[in-house]
């Protein structure tokens, strides 16, 4: 199919036809019409498959016929993160260009006044998060009266941000005669719930299971102990034939660590995580697109919607909490056709995740070893017995096979002799001669687990000084001197110096004497 055979006009289709595209996307060739037919839409498709054309084509057809007024946008389209939001409005900027179309652009980190001015001249299509959405709709800057069209784009991420009570507010603002498009990657009992709740008779489209990887990303997994995981990260960047990738953390101040450590050993990369501010995201973004970048260590912000076409892997050096973000993050690569692929660095206490991942895709992720590091077992129970890190069952072990520990020995405590041992077990070691220092073999150390306890002394002396400030601060408030009487705070009217009586005054009634 073509895109000519969808309804589009040649204003749009000649847009297209300049980006390259020529033939739709399924979720795009079932959207389409019944977008352009005023139907609502409930869309749920994998990430990577196109939903945002699927509407903005369509919008920038019906948005052609009319004219905006000042404050009060035609169309809403609702984004659950900033970059998801710009991406949207470059969309329209490309596929708009030869239409006569205003957008406004609101998101956080950027001026008020700049985004008032043009709320003021008019807007088509408004592109927003929900949090500057409201502050702007609390100022009296906005008025949603006229909106003709609402998106509700990556509804269950805005689920795992927390925004749906706004999204609920605003619905209710707009008026109950519109178009609704509900667009998202899975499809939770919560999500199902609202869009029964915002669609009235909605063209259901369904293009993929959802959930569901590409069949274009090959997965693997590599079960490491956590002081090696960057060492592993290494060893895939410099024998992978990696081009350009997104590595993934589960925390914002891992991104900043793992940042550091992959610049200092000579790698070009840079970080992108919520607490940036929106110019340097906007600029570390950027980079990475046109290529100045080659990693881009990140946080879940870039997992959802990112489109940066040529990714050729995708590392979990965090397996994420959540199974649904496994889906997402892999997501990155293996876009529009083209093969990538995707590793998860796991430790053994992510037994329980990386089950959760593999329960939801269907399927048991490969795992592969890393040469000079030893592949744990991951720690998890399925069925009752523990599975191995490379998805072979543990063997069982006979009762009478288990080691039970021997008690404990008196330790004979002895003064340090140069190239004698300290502590003597029993009186047989005491005979034996001792190994002196320097025949013990060194002890070799990587870089990582330096680091790595290196870290963790730092947050131990941390929290010493914590609780050494705590505990001076309670000697301080505590005041231990026995007080005797009032103390010092004697009442003021205690010191006051007593009056004289009086005296009585005689009785009229009484005669004197």
């Amino acid at each position: 199919m073509h895109f000519s055979e969808l309804g589009l006009g040649p204003e749009v289709l000649r847009a297209v036809e300049e980006v390259g595209y020529t033939s739709p996307t399924p979720i795009q060739e079932k959207a389409i019409p019944w977008v352009l037919q005023g139907r609502d839409v409930l869309g749920c498709a994998q990430t990577g498959t196109g939903k945002t054309a699927s509407f903005t084509l369509p919008m920038i057809e019906i948005l052609a016929q009319g004219r905006a007024k000042a404050r009060m946008p035609r169309s809403l389209i609702l984004e659950p993160t900033r970059e998801l939001a710009a991406q949207v409005a470059e969309n329209f900027e490309l596929y708009g260009k030869y239409n006569k179309l205003n957008m406004a652009l609101l998101i956080g980190g950027e001026s008020f006044g700049d985004q008032i001015k043009k709320l003021e001249r008019g807007v088509d299509v408004l592109i927003a998060t929900p949090g500057r959405m409201m502050d702007l709709f609390d100022r009296g800057n906005i008025l949603l009266t006229d909106i003709k069209i609402l998106v509700i784009d990556e509804a269950d991420r805005m689920l795992d941000m927390g925004f749906i009570p706004d999204i609920e507010r605003i619905v209710g603002l707009l008026p109950k005669i519109r178009q609704t498009l509900f667009f998202s990657a899975t499809m939770p009992p919560e999500i199902k719930r609202l869009a029964d709740q915002f669609l009235l008779n909605p063209r259901e489209v369904t293009v993929a299971p959802p959930a569901s990887p590409a069949a274009t990303v090959t997965q693997a997994l590599v079960v490491v102990d956590e002081m090696d995981k960057r060492q592993a990260l290494r060893h895939f960047l410099k024998t992978d034939d990696v081009k350009n990738a997104f590595i993934f953390c589960n925390r914002k101040k891992d991104v900043a660590t793992l940042h550091q450590s992959l610049v200092k050993h000579g790698f070009n990369a840079g970080a992108l995580h919520g607490d940036m501010v929106q110019s340097k995201r906007t600029e570390t973004l950027e980079a990475f697109k046109t290529g100045k970048l080659d990693l881009l260590v990140c946080s879940d912000v870039a997992a959802r919607g990112i489109d940066i076409s040529g990714v050729s892997h995708v590392f979990n050096f965090d397996v994420p909490f959540h199974a649904e973000d496994y889906v997402h993050r892999i997501g990155r690569t293996g876009r529009a056709g083209k093969s990538g692929r995707a590793f998860s660095i796991a430790s053994p206490d992510d037994g329980k995740l990386v089950l959760a991942i593999e329960k939801l895709i269907g399927k048991e992720i490969p795992r592969v070893l890393v040469d000079g590091l030893e592949s744990p077992e991951l720690e998890f129970e399925e069925g009752g017995r523990r599975r191995r890190g490379r998805g072979a069952a543990a063997p069982k072990k006979d009762k009478a096979e288990v080691h039970r520990p021997e008690p404990r020995r008196h330790q004979d405590r002895r003064p340090r002799d140069q190239g004698e041992d300290v502590v003597a077990d029993s009186p047989e070691m005491d005979a034996a001669p001792r190994a002196s220092a320097e025949a013990r073999p060194p002890r070799s150390e990587s870089r990582d687990r330096r680091d790595y306890r290196e870290d963790r002394r730092g947050d131990e002396r941390r929290d010493d000084r914590r609780d050494d400030r705590r505990r001076r601060r309670e000697d301080q408030d505590d005041d231990r001197t026995p007080v005797i009487g009032f103390g010092d705070d004697v009442p003021a009217f205690i010191l006051r110096a007593a009056r004289p009586p009086k005296p009585a005054e005689p009785d009229p009634a009484e005669p004197e004497v």
